[in-house]
């Protein structure tokens, strides 16, 4: 194959993995148990597209070795795809009995990305420094979500089998059914049935028993939904005017020029981000400066701005906003009855006035009340975001008076559950607010500011600006200081930051490995878990491991593999392989206390990561054993 057709063949990959991707950002919102699993891999998949948006657009061939790497994300790429229109549809009910099958399924999907990613180097590619850290952060996340299996709800399983099984299920169980499969209104059960139809005709008439304990089940839940809520019937269509209100626009996703929401991005020689047509004009009028700072522009060539337009694109799709057409897509609300959903516009509209001009108690009170109706569902989330609250509610982070404070970050809490709402909290100066509450609110408040921060930092690029606005010491003051449950939200947020390079660093030198140390030895102190799950983020960083290499942990983690739970044993293993590699004095201590018998046993019987740990350990010693009998 000649050089013209090794580039023709590059482009077509290339064209075909931006269609998957565009593909999978196209599917439709998820509404059944695999919610979770779907959102995270359609989200994940996205991510990738500007990697090749922007191998397009540099028009240069690519190794043969990145064609095959290229060409194995595609067929992981459509293994995503098929996977996720194959459960974003049917029957509720059929893939709430079958979820163990399908989690197994998106985790062989993401096994399959996971490895066609680790076989690019990123080196041999014309990469910009944002695309390639976007796309080693994604890597990372299909990484970690390889090495794990998402655990299945507890709770539901019991909740199918008791319906199932009790003639009367209690009401409570019911409830939680409803809400779990998304089967909430009279319009959600009718679909139900529709599906569960279609499966006895696809079953050539033949379902099996799996179709007679379903359609026990729906009625059950069918009779509670009515029973429970007379009005179900309409609240679809109002959830749907929720949904379809003008969002506000991030500030970032404007042009400096239009004011108007970008479509095509550019980034200018200063630096500054505009919409390609405003700034072609722009230069086209005669003017050399940039329009945002006034300084020179040293050229007047333009860059895409891929990254910017990947998160534009996650925007509006969340938000229901069309590229290129904006279109409105405005309901008026029904006549004669009911408010727009359970959420009452003009009842929060009141309580935003009382925060923004009301007396303390005022503002207490309001804070408190909007923190409940946060707490209680989806769309009032939706709904107090759009009232304008965020912005008000950051204010009072910086309230003298502790309670209101308390409100207002738990508030801010309950709405970054939506994913929208996390950009609107950022964009809204809340980080720095948010760990002044961490470092000097009440208990409670400094609690709800490290789980919040933990939202937050779900977005990767949130996780640079936590750690740089100084949350690590204080969420450290928090592990060692807190209740049980403040130093769980403390492990947590500071696990999600620690997955940056930057943020492990920050962690090391503010102290954390001591205390991490202090709660891996309480074994009654229910926090060892987290600790090492911690430790073992830490020691794949150089200063990281050096610390905990000085902090005398080898007979410890040699007691966890000898002794503790299977994701303990292997934390434990991938400690002691960090630290092992490349150093002597710790490998012969190891194996003074024992460790070689755990290890091998651990090869043998732990999870494939233990496994793969272990035996990498095992070499190490094999090699001081042979070395030491040469020398002998």
């Amino acid at each position: 194959m000649g050089p013209m057709e090794d580039s023709q063949e590059g482009e077509l990959l290339l064209s075909r993995l931006s269609e998957s991707t565009k593909a999978i950002s196209e599917l439709s919102d998820c509404r059944n148990v695999c919610k979770k699993m779907y959102g995270n891999l359609v989200r994940r998949a996205k991510l990738l597209s500007p990697l090749f948006e922007e191998l397009r657009d540099s028009e240069e061939g690519l190794d043969d070795d990145v064609v095959k790497a290229f060409e194995s994300l595609r067929l992981g790429l459509d293994s995503a795809t098929q996977l996720l229109n194959s459960v974003n549809g049917g029957s509720k009910l059929y893939l709430a009995l079958q979820r163990e099958k399908i989690a197994e399924r998106f985790h062989l999907v993401t096994e399959q990305i996971e490895a066609a990613l680790s076989q690019i180097h990123y080196d041999k590619l014309n990469l910009s420094e944002e695309v390639r850290e976007q796309i080693e952060l994604v890597h990372a996340q299909f990484q970690r979500a390889k090495g794990r299996i998402d655990t299945l709800d507890l709770q539901l399983d019991i909740d199918l089998a008791t319906a199932q099984k009790e003639k009367e299920p209690d009401p409570a169980v019911l409830k939680r059914l409803s809400e779990k499969l998304h089967l909430k209104t009279i319009n959600d059960i009718k679909k139900e049935s529709l599906a569960l139809h279609e499966m006895v005709i696809s079953s050539n008439g033949d379902p099996g028993d799996c179709f007679e304990k379903m359609s026990s089940l729906l009625k059950k839940i069918k009779d509670w939904v009515l029973t429970a809520n007379p009005q179900a019937e309409t609240s679809e269509g109002e959830k749907g005017l929720i949904k379809h209100r003008s969002p506000v626009i991030p500030d970032d996703f404007r042009c400096p020029i239009s004011l108007e929401l970008m479509k095509d991005p550019v980034i200018v020689s200063t630096g500054q981000t505009y919409e390609r047509s405003c700034i072609q004009k722009w230069l086209d009028a005669g003017h050399k400066t940039c329009p945002k700072t006034q300084q020179t522009l040293l050229h007047t060539a333009l860059t895409p701005n891929y990254v910017l337009k990947s998160l534009i694109a996650l925007w509006c799709e969340s938000n229901g906003v069309e590229l290129p057409k904006k279109q409105a897509n405005c309901r008026s609300k029904k006549s004669g009855g009911g408010s727009v959903s359970d959420c009452d516009r003009a009842a929060i509209d009141a309580l935003l006035e009382k925060l923004a001009n009301g007396n303390t108690e005022q503002q207490r009170a309001a804070a408190g009340e909007l923190r409940l109706l946060a707490k209680r569902n989806a769309d009032n989330r939706v709904c107090i975001a759009e009232a304008g609250a965020i912005p008000l509610l950051v204010e009072l982070l910086s309230s003298p008076d502790p309670r209101t404070q308390e409100h207002a970050v738990t508030a801010l809490l309950n709405l970054s559950i939506n994913d929208s709402n996390k950009g609107t909290i950022v964009n809204a100066g809340a980080i720095p607010d948010i760990v002044d509450v961490l470092k000097n609110g009440s208990m409670e408040a400094r609690e709800n500011a490290a789980a919040t921060l933990f939202s937050l930092s779900v977005i990767d690029e949130n996780k640079v600006a936590i750690g740089a606005a100084g949350a690590i010491p204080a969420l450290i003051t928090l592990l060692c200081e807190g209740t049980p449950r403040g130093k769980k939200d403390a492990a947590t947020a500071i696990f999600n930051l620690s997955i940056y390079q930057g943020n492990k660093a920050r962690a090391v030198k503010a102290g954390i490995v001591t205390p991490l140390m202090r709660l891996l030895k309480d074994a009654g102190g229910g926090m060892v878990d987290e600790a090492l799950a911690i430790l073992a983020i830490l020691a794949s960083h150089p200063e990281g491991k050096t610390a905990i290499g000085q902090a005398k942990p080898i007979p410890v983690l040699v007691e966890v593999i000898k002794t503790g739970s299977p994701r303990n044993r292997e934390n434990s293993a991938a400690v002691l392989w960090s630290l092992c590699t490349g150093d002597s004095e710790q490998l012969k201590l190891s194996k003074e206390l024992g460790a070689e018998e755990a290890l091998k046993e651990l090869s043998e019987n732990g999870t494939d990561r233990a496994k793969r740990k272990a035996g990498s350990i095992l070499e190490l010693l094999n090699r001081i054993e042979v070395g030491a009998t040469v020398n002998t």
